[in-house]
């Protein structure tokens, strides 16, 4: 992979891992577009580089919210163990955030049964551009018909965190935007626009600490090595920083606006993605 290669995909990953335009979507076309194997060599250690920066970007523009989950969320168990009147502990908006986003989780079990699947989707940029087009519908509808609410991590549900989780899960396709697509589903529930980012990027953090494991995992079983770290760590670099700006985009276009502009790209992007692909 080379030095300018790697700055592309980091501006991507920072970008469209956030703005709901699909990573992996826009990562489906680069490698279409590009040489494959330029790509793919020591792919695995590549994409630890990429998750690391996206975890890290959560973890920066997150962290009042993170250190307050943790702290509440310890605390809360230190009361439960300390109680010996079978009084229940008081859980704290904090904690209960923690709570919804492990249950959130649980549904990317079934992404991990159909990961081999899902890869060989990247290959298929017909579907690609299928599901950008469908995301540019979602966020579509998302502007015109859904109403936001005013739920917060104080009154969301046990459903809202399972629904949302599986909008995670069908997010997990090449093409579908999962900032998008989990946003969408939050504001649909009644989440306020501000609390739907932050349950959505929250939500991201086990499954993208996840796929830094399972990129290790598969670097070290493969045997690939670190020859471009220089490489790897430029795109590092650059896909942190822009995340961490584009978090903050994200928060100001739910915040003052709505999807309109991004909508518009993903139909445009994913048309022309569709047909060239039906052509040729």
């Amino acid at each position: 992979m080379t030095i300018l290669m790697s700055i592309l995909l980091g501006i991507i990953q920072g970008i469209a891992e956030f703005i709901p335009v699909s990573g992996s979507g826009h990562f489906a076309i680069i490698m279409a577009l590009f040489d494959n194997a330029q790509i793919r060599e020591n792919n695995a250690v590549f994409m630890v580089f990429m998750h690391l920066a996206t975890l890290i970007s959560i973890c920066v523009a997150f962290r009042k919210e993170i250190g307050e989950m943790i702290s509440d969320s310890l605390e809360y168990l230190r009361d439960r163990g300390d109680s010996v009147s079978g009084e229940a502990a008081a859980l704290k908006p904090p904690a209960r955030t923690t709570l919804f986003v492990i249950i959130g989780t649980l549904p990317m079990l079934i992404a991990l049964i159909f990961r081999g699947r899902v890869e060989a989707l990247m290959l298929n940029t017909a579907f690609v551009g299928f599901a950008l087009i469908a995301t540019g519908a979602l966020l579509i509808v998302t502007d015109k018909y859904i109403k936001r609410g005013s739920k917060s991590e104080k009154t969301m549900q046990l459903a809202d965190a399972l629904l949302i989780g599986l909008a995670q899960v069908v997010a997990t396709l090449p093409g579908f935007s999962r900032s998008g697509t989990t946003i969408a589903v939050g504001l649909a529930r009644g989440f306020s626009g501000s609390f739907a980012v932050k349950f959505s990027l929250l939500l991201s953090i086990p499954t993208v600490f996840g796929g830094v494991i399972f990129y290790i995992s598969r670097a070290v079983s493969s045997g690939a090595g670190f020859s471009l770290f220089g490489t790897y760590l430029i795109g590092f670099a650059i896909a942190t920083v822009i995340g961490f700006f584009a978090i903050q985009i994200l928060r100001r276009i739910l915040a003052k606006g709505g999807f309109g502009k991004i909508a518009f790209y993903c139909l445009i992007v994913g048309a022309v993605t569709l047909i060239i692909s039906l052509i040729f």
